[in-house]
C-alpha cells in the first residue's frame, strides 16, 4: 500500500495538482482504506506543527523581509561594491560577496534573490553588464543562503532527522565559504576573458571605512547568531528570536528608517510565506507517518544495501537521488518525503547525519537552478527581463565552481565536520 500512496502522489503532481494537495489525497485515501479514524488526520498534521525548532522559520524569514524594506540591503551592497568593486568582474563580485553577507540574516535562496537580487541585477546591468549574466551570477550566489547559517532548509532538516541544528548550521559555513571562493574565482576568469567593467580604482581606506561604518551593524547580525550558538547561549529558535529583536533596534535607532507600515508589510510577508511551507511540513508528515507505518525506509534501506555498502557509492546515490529530487520538487517538499526514506540506511552505513545534511540541501539548491522547477530560475528570469533559455547559457560556467563544491562537501567530510565537531 506504500508503493501505491508513492505512485498515486507522483501521478497527481505530474497532472500538475498542487504539491500539498498531492501529498495529502493519497493520505486521506489510506486512511479511509485502512479504517483508521478520521481524527488521526488532524492529529498527525498538528502533532508535526508543534515544533520548538519550526518556530525559527518565520522568525528568520521575518529578519529577512524586515531588512529588505529598512534599507539595510543597500548599505550592505553598497560595502561590497566599495570593497571588491575593482577586482575583475567588478559587481559580480560584489554580488557573490554581497549574497554571503545577506545570506546570514535571511536564510533561504529565494529571500537573498528577491531582495539583495533586485538591487544587484539592476545596478549590474547599469554598469554595463548582460541580463542574463547579472541573473546568472545572482542565481548561482543565492545558493549560499540556505547552507550558511541561518538556514531554513537545515532547520526543516533538523527537524525531520531529528539531528542537532546548531551542529547543522554550524556545519554549513565552511561549504559557504569555500562555495562564495569558488563562484568569485570562475567571475574573475570570465571578466578577464570577456573583460567586463570594474570599478576605476581601488578603494582608499578611508571610503572602505565611511562604507562600512553604516554596513557594521547589520553584517554583525550573523556574528551575534553563530557565536551565541556555538558558546550555548542559545539555542536556534532562540538565536533567530534574539536576531529579529537586534535587526529591528539597529533599524529603528542606528538606520532610523523602520516605520509601522514597514513591520506591518513585513509580517504579512512572513505570514503568507510562512504559511506556504508549514502547510507543507503539516501535510507530508502525514505522509510520512504513512510511509513509516506500511515499512517503506525499511524495505528501501534492505534493497539499497544489496547493491552497495560502500559509504562513498551510497554518497554518490544519494546526491544522485537529491540532485534529481531538487529538479521537480522544492526543497521543502524533498527534504520531507525523501529525507525519511533515504537517510536511515545512508546512516546505518556509517554516514555521519549532520554531513549528509549538507550534502542533500547543497543538491537540493542545485536543484533551484535545474529545470523543469528551477524556482530560482523563473523568479530571475523575471526580475532580469530575460528568457530561461539565455539566463541558462550564461548560467552553465558557473554550474562548474557549485559541481566542484558539491564534490567537496561529498567526499571532504572532515573539512564539513571540522567545526561542528568542536561542540561534540
Amino acid at each position: 500500500m506504500g508503493l501505491v500512496l508513492i505512485f498515486l502522489f507522483l501521478i497527481l503532481f505530474m497532472l500538475g495538482v498542487r504539491v500539498v494537495y498531492a501529498i495529502l489525497l493519497p493520505s486521506i485515501l489510506y486512511v479511509f482504506m485502512e479504517g483508521l479514524p478520521p481524527g488521526m488526520l488532524a492529529q498527525r498534521v498538528t502533532y508535526a506543527l508543534d515544533s520548538f525548532p519550526l518556530v525559527a522559520v518565520p522568525v528568520f524569514i521575518f529578519v529577512g523581509n524586515l531588512m529588505n524594506l529598512s534599507g539595510v540591503t543597500d548599505r550592505i551592497f553598497k560595502f561590497a561594491d566599495t570593497l571588491v568593486g575593482r577586482v575583475p568582474g567588478g559587481l559580480a563580485q560584489v554580488n557573490i560577496f554581497s549574497s554571503l553577507i545577506f545570506s546570514g540574516m535571511s536564510g533561504a535562496a529565494l529571500a537573498d534573490i528577491g531582495g539583495l537580487g533586485r538591487i544587484e541585477i539592476d545596478a549590474m546591468k547599469k554598469r554595463g553588464f548582460s541580463g542574463p549574466f547579472a541573473g546568472a551570477v545572482t542565481a548561482a550566489s543565492a545558493v549560499v543562503g540556505p547552507i550558511f547559517p541561518p538556514s531554513i532548509p537545515l532547520i526543516v532538516y533538523g527537524s525531520v532527522t531529528s539531528v542537532s541544528i546548531i551542529q547543522l548550521l554550524i556545519a554549513g559555513i565552511v561549504p559557504a565559504l569555500i562555495c562564495i571562493g569558488l563562484l568569485m574565482l570562475t567571475a574573475f576568469v570570465i571578466a578577464l576573458v570577456q573583460d567586463m567593467p570594474r570599478a576605476e580604482r581601488w578603494p582608499r581606506v578611508g571610503e572602505v571605512f565611511a562604507a562600512l561604518w553604516p554596513a557594521l551593524p547589520a553584517m554583525l547580525a550573523p556574528v551575534l547568531m553563530i557565536a551565541g550558538m556555538m558558546l550555548g547561549w542559545f539555542t536556534p529558535t532562540e538565536a533567530a528570536s534574539v536576531t529579529a529583536v537586534y535587526v529591528i533596534l539597529i533599524a529603528l535607532f542606528f538606520y532610523r528608517e523602520l516605520t509601522w507600515a514597514h513591520l506591518w508589510t513585513a509580517t504579512v510577508n512572513t505570514a503568507l510565506s510562512t504559511s506556504a511551507i508549514l502547510i507543507i511540513v503539516a501535510a507530508a508528515s502525514m505522509f510520512g507517518w504513512i510511509l513509516a507505518v506500511e515499512q517503506i525506509p525499511q524495505d528501501f534501506a534492505k534493497f539499497i544495501l544489496q547493491f552497495a555498502s560502500s559509504p562513498i557509492v551510497l554518497l554518490l546515490i544519494a546526491n544522485l537521488i537529491f540532485f534529481v529530487a531538487g529538479m521537480f520538487l522544492d526543497s521543502t517538499t524533498a527534504t520531507l518525503l525523501v529525507v525519511p526514506i533515504i537517510a536511515p540506511p545512508l546512516v546505518a552505513a556509517g554516514i555521519d547525519p549532520v554531513h549528509l545534511g549538507i550534502i542533500v540541501i547543497f543538491n537540493l539548491m542545485l536543484g533551484l537552478l535545474t529545470p523543469p522547477m528551477g524556482l530560482s530560475l523563473f523568479l530571475v528570469s523575471s526580475i532580469a527581463k530575460v528568457s530561461l533559455r539565455q539566463l541558462l547559457v550564461a548560467l552553465l560556467p558557473f554550474y562548474v565552481p557549485l559541481l566542484l563544491c558539491l564534490g567537496i562537501i561529498t567526499f571532504a567530510e572532515d573539512l564539513v565536520l571540522w567545526l561542528p565537531r568542536m561542540l561534540r
